[in-house]
């Protein structure tokens, strides 16, 4: 039986701070209803960047 790990939600800012550096065309994180503007065509290399973004924010906040 393995444990479930509780994580805690990240915060918002450093959320949108991740997203707005890897992906420019993203102006928030809200959603707006609108396909236009709540779907964006990204490149691959930009996903892995801003998850490795963030794994690297994970990671320093758990040595805290």
């Amino acid at each position: 039986m393995t444990a479930k790990i509780q994580a805690k939600p990240a915060p918002q800012a450093l959320l949108l701070e991740i997203a707005l550096k890897h992906f420019p065309n993203i102006e928030t994180l809200e959603t707006r209803n609108s396909d236009v503007l709540d779907f964006h065509d990204v490149s691959i290399w930009s996903i892995r960047d801003a998850l490795a973004a963030a794994y690297a924010a994970g990671q320093t906040a758990a040595k805290r």
